[in-house]
């Protein structure tokens, strides 16, 4: 029988003394043992027992809390409608949408063949999310694709948070399932050769996408061919479909080198184009309008520029539009009549469309808000003279548009409700400046009530890696921070692109510290300005973001109120140095290798959190881990909890909560996340004293 009774103290990891030694420098980590051997499978009754500890330890101390979380969770579903559908799209002979039913965790995918009446008779569910998740802990689709024909149907499923998914196949005209099974993928499903082929990649023992495989429908998976392999364990594989869909387009690259070939979707077994040979450094992606290849490349440089090619020679570049300092080129897509530019200027979202045959007709798409998140939504068909666009800030709520090419002209197709109620006009949003300490402006996005007295909590969000930009958007989940008297800021801290390229750069290898002092130099610079106190600020960061907020804890305690940690990549050195792991050696280019660099090693040393947890006092810590994650793995915040429980020095809380059968992204459904969200909110509240 289970022990209900409430444990009256933190669990405490046993010591076992454990050492590396790398460059002439012996490294202990006395919690190493928590690391299952038989990763990816956990089954050590210690590890396991001591994870369970954790949690009951996290139930017992969040009690108290449970009226609040209820309070929270109860308003921020309010805020979702609940019985929901997109705006149809239309794609070959069909129309596309998903929708959510009352009540429901998962989707429905719906269709209807166009000109169809909008009534329901001609309605087709293709795939029921629901039923697939009947009875399951964790479910996540991944990769959905409709054969060009419309007949049938390719996805995959994960449902324990593994990352690893089984593809399926679905006849829409009888609705039964072929018997094609191809399990371990980690990939898109691409239809090839008159839809008698899929191409798609597998995951190999350390989760690497390492290949591009075709399987012949009706045929046994054992029989599949690869088209390609990639000996670099570095490099990651993905295949999709040029826009005109004549061409499969099979890529490689890790975070700063990217190469791609080219073979006939109608004969995918021809031999590949290679579009230009892989030099360190130089990152490109392709699209192809009738003989002649687009270009995305960094080779000129670092913000990127759009270059033309003849299919013939599909490595000698022109330049379309050059790379340029204020101009961010992220993206873009062909159509039949014209193409669009993605990109960033200032920090803000710009969509361009341009024309083939007139190539000084530049037409951008204006947007009325000074601080923004836009982007080109679905938009499938090659020949189309309406795009989908989405728009959101952090007051305006998510609006799909159509934009009328011709007559240059936006359509609001659908905003955001919610049912609850949500008035704008009680809301402000801010973009600032704030100089780091070596003088670098740092842009910073809020939203408050406009009715926010200075001074008080200020809830402070970072990520800064990757070049991943954080958007400056709606969250219904953010108002139950925000109308309870926070201010809520981002930070847009380099190690991610918001500036462009060189923002990123400026966090990365040898400047990532950058990425922590930023933050830092925000927070005191948001107490200057008076938007908040020391001890009043909440901050919350995942996954590379985790980190962040376990150097800044280690540097500037004081600071914070509160943090939360989810599934944070604190044991930044060992993972570095271990290129067993199965992201460890794509990482390399984005963090440096201690392996092989003595500088390496000795930088990630100084900052890697859990090598830098100090005697010291430390702000109370909510962390989250996933025993099934394959990306920041269940052992490393549990090992940084067990020696922080060690070494602080004061009495806050420090909390770990394990979903013992999810990974990366927690809970799965939309409602089970927003539970977790309201832990957390209840946890950053109650920390800090604030009512409600």
């Amino acid at each position: 029988m289970a022990n209900d009774t409430p444990p009256l103290a933190a669990p405490i990891a046993v010591k076992r003394p454990h050492s590396i030694t790398h460059h002439g420098i012996t490294v202990t980590d006395d919690y190493a043992w928590l690391r299952d051997p038989g990763y990816p499978e956990v089954k050590d009754p210690e590890i396991l027992a001591h994870l369970e500890a954790e949690n009951a330890w996290f139930e017992a101390r969040m009690a108290g809390q449970q009226a609040r979380i209820d309070t929270l969770f109860t308003e921020m579903r309010a805020r979702i409608k609940e019985a929901d559908r997109s705006v149809p799209q239309k794609d070959g002979d069909y129309l596309y949408w998903i929708e959510f039913e009352e009540g429901a965790e998962y989707k429905k995918w719906w269709r209807r063949p166009v000109g169809a009446a909008d009534d329901g008779s001609a309605d087709e569910l293709i795939l029921d999310e629901v039923a697939l998740a009947a009875g399951k802990d964790y479910f996540r689709l991944g990769a959905l694709s409709v054969s060009k024909d419309g007949r049938l149907l390719a996805y995959a499923i994960d449902d324990n948070g593994s990352e690893r998914f089984t593809a399926r196949i679905k006849d829409l005209a009888t609705g039964e399932l072929l018997p094609d099974e191809i399990p371990g993928t980690l990939s898109a499903l691409v239809w090839v050769a008159g839809d008698k082929g899929l191409v798609y990649s597998l995951a190999n023992e350390q989760w690497r996408t390492d290949n591009a495989r075709l399987h012949w429908l009706g045929q046994p998976v054992e029989s599949d061919v690869e088209l390609y392999h990639e000996d670099d364990e570095g490099f990651r594989v993905g295949s999709g479909l040029s826009a005109n869909e004549e061409w499969l387009v099979i890529s490689t690259s890790d975070h700063e080198t990217s190469e791609v070939r080219l073979v006939s979707a109608a004969d995918p077994l021809a031999a590949p184009i290679l579009v230009k040979a892989r030099q360190t450094g130089v990152e490109y992606d392709v699209d192809v309008r009738g003989d002649t290849l687009f270009v995305h490349a960094n080779d000129t440089h670092e913000n990127f520029r759009l270059a033309t090619a003849p299919l013939a020679t599909p490595g000698d570049w022109t330049t379309l539009i050059a790379g340029s300092d204020a101009f961010y080129l992220t993206g873009f897509e062909l159509f039949k009549d014209f193409y669009v530019v993605e990109g960033r200027r200032g920090g803000l979202d710009q969509i361009e469309l341009r024309w083939y045959d007139d190539p000084a007709r530049v037409e951008p798409i204006v947007f009325p808000e000074a601080s923004y998140d836009a982007g080109l939504g679905d938009n499938p068909e090659w020949d189309t003279p309406v795009l989908r666009l989405g728009y959101e800030s952090m007051v305006s709520p998510a609006t799909v548009y159509d934009y009328h090419v011709a007559e240059r002209r936006l359509e609001v197709r659908k905003v955001q409700e919610i049912p609850s109620g949500y008035d704008a006009a009680l809301y402000v949003t801010e973009r600032l400046e704030i100089p780091a300490r070596d003088g670098t402006p740092i842009p910073v996005s809020i939203v408050m009530r406009r009715d926010r007295a200075p001074g008080g909590p200020l809830h402070l969000y970072g990520y800064g890696a990757y070049g991943i930009a954080i958007a400056p958007g709606f969250s219904t989940t953010r108002l139950s921070l925000v109308d309870r008297g926070f201010a809520y800021a981002i930070a847009h801290i380099r190690g991610g692109d918001d500036l462009g390229r060189a923002w990123y750069k400026a966090g990365k290898l040898d400047r990532r510290t950058n990425t922590f002092t930023d933050f830092v130099d925000v927070a005191n610079g948001l107490v200057e300005r008076r938007y908040t106190a020391p001890g009043r600020i909440s901050i919350s960061g995942g996954s590379a973001g985790g980190e962040l907020m376990g150097a800044v804890i280690n540097s500037d305690p004081a600071l914070w109120g509160a943090v939360v940690a989810h599934v944070p990549f604190v044991d930044v050195l060992n993972t570095m140095l271990d290129e067993s792991l199965p992201l460890t050696p794509g990482e390399w280019p984005e963090w440096g290798n201690p392996i092989e660099d003595a500088a390496a090693f000795a930088l990630i040393r100084s900052y890697s959190p859990y090598d830098q947890v100090a005697a010291q006092a430390y702000p109370p810590l909510m962390v989250t881990a996933g025993l099934n994650d394959p990306r920041v793995t269940y052992w490393e915040p549990a090992k940084w909890v067990a020696k922080l429980r060690e070494l602080k020095t004061d009495r806050n809380e420090l909390l770990l909560k394990t979903n013992m059968g999810a990974g990366h992204g927690g809970k799965s459904g939309r409602f089970e996340s927003l539970r977790e969200t309201a832990e957390e909110f209840a946890f950053v509240l109650w920390q800090l004293g604030v009512e409600g």
